[in-house]
């Protein structure tokens, strides 16, 4: 597992890479492990994003939306462009597999108030 950079996340995150497309694919997928409160920045991708929760509770939030609680088994459809950030929730671990398409255009940190919905 690598260390998600703090560039991209706040708080503790783990990345471990499952598979990326060969060229000229912008392809990736990969296990995303987040602490109690870790989360992203926010972030777009060109293409899209697919987030699949495989344990724990988490939040996802687009830009100008509500924040919405996730949990395992639940599927979660980014469209290409979309400006939006996942983490776990603030008493839970929260992995999900990730599976990116396209370019990631990383944006401002997620501030405490918009990770509780108040900002």
């Amino acid at each position: 597992a690598n260390r998600g950079p703090q560039d991209w996340f706040t708080g503790e995150v783990w990345i471990n890479p499952v598979a990326s497309g060969d060229q000229p694919s912008r392809l990736s997928l990969g296990s995303v492990h987040f602490t109690p409160g870790a989360r992203t920045a926010w972030h777009t991708h060109s293409i899209g994003q697919t987030l699949y929760v495989t344990e724990g509770e988490g939040l996802v939030q687009a830009r100008g939306e509500a924040v919405i609680s996730i949990r395992p088994g639940d599927v979660v459809n980014v469209a290409g462009g979309e400006w939006h950030w996942h983490g776990a929730a603030p008493r839970h671990l929260m992995t999900h597999l990730a599976l990116s398409l396209g370019d990631t255009e990383w944006g401002d940190h997620v501030t405490d108030a918009e990770y509780t919905g108040e900002g």
